[in-house]
């Protein structure tokens, strides 16, 4: 009896296992579908481009993006950019897009850059006057004008003439190095001012001497100052005292009379009021 079970047992497992083998053969024999999913060819950047750089065509290839999930101003074929000049940093694998591009008459270069309405106008710098070299295109500034607007020496002030001006380039550099926060030894910086501040600059540039105070990029506010002039700085400023109308007289010969106040009354005596049986009595307390 006991083997009969076990002849059934081994039956079973070795009818399951080649059953399974079976299955398992055909399931691998079977080819293999695949849904292709419908795409869209999309220009991006090969490698990191630098602003104000002029496209090449070894600078773009082209990625397939999901049908209808392209970016919205994004170019099919490189040869519809190439030569024409980006207005912001593009990183490698970025969608090119039509708002960060430069018109195909514009170039290539500082020019397409310059937002409309805006000027670019540099200004000679050293190691003080650019901040050690931290006066890196991006930051931001203000700059600081010293000048005498009289002969007298006296009369020198320093004022801040522009604040929160962004630094465009720095030398012929349009972007800070790959290192963040490294000095770079510069001589001319170029600022992005407005047509009224390139005015303020040149004459500050010409009339006395311009300073740039880096400034903390999230800092938008522009506080206005009096300004200093050397007394000031050394504290011997005296304040002005104003001075006192004289009193009006009908007549040069009248002299106006002496005002005379009468001295108050001194306050009364403290008194003490005393009852003794049914007279009573006031007592001045000494």
């Amino acid at each position: 009896m006991r083997n009969r079970i076990f002849a059934v047992i081994a039956i079973a497992i070795l009818a399951g296992g080649g059953l399974a083998y079976a299955t398992y053969n055909f399931v691998q024999r079977q080819p293999v579908r695949t849904a292709e999913a419908a795409t869209q060819p999309v220009v991006v950047a090969a490698a990191d481009l630098s602003l104000g750089a002029e496209l090449k065509r070894e600078d773009l290839h082209v990625a397939a993006f999901p049908a209808g999930q392209g970016p919205d101003g994004a170019f099919a074929t490189p040869d519809e950019i190439v030569g024409r000049g980006i207005i912001v940093p593009l990183v490698k694998n970025e969608p090119i897009l039509a708002a960060k591009l430069a018109s195909k008459e514009a170039g290539s270069g500082l020019p397409p850059v310059i937002p409309e309405g805006m000027r670019a106008v540099s200004v000679r710098v050293n190691e003080v006057v650019g901040v050690a070299g931290y006066v890196l295109p991006g930051t931001r500034v203000d700059v600081v004008a010293t000048a005498t607007p009289t002969m007298n020496q006296t009369d020198t002030t320093s004022k801040v003439v522009l604040a929160n001006v962004q630094v465009l380039t720095a030398g012929t550099r349009m972007e800070q190095d790959q290192e963040k926060g490294k000095p770079m030894q510069v001589t001319v910086v170029t600022l992005l001012v407005t047509p009224e501040q390139v005015e303020r600059l040149a004459l500050a540039s010409t009339e006395g001497k311009i300073q740039l105070a880096l400034r903390n990029p999230l800092d938008q506010g522009a506080p206005l100052t009096p300004g200093i002039k050397p007394a000031g700085l050394l504290g011997s400023t005296k304040g002005v005292v104003a001075a006192v109308p004289a009193p009006r007289t009908t007549s040069a010969r009248k002299v106006a009379a002496p005002v005379t106040m009468e001295a108050p009354a001194p306050p009364p005596a403290p008194t003490v009021e005393m009852i003794r049986g049914d007279k009573r009595a006031t007592e001045i307390v000494k």
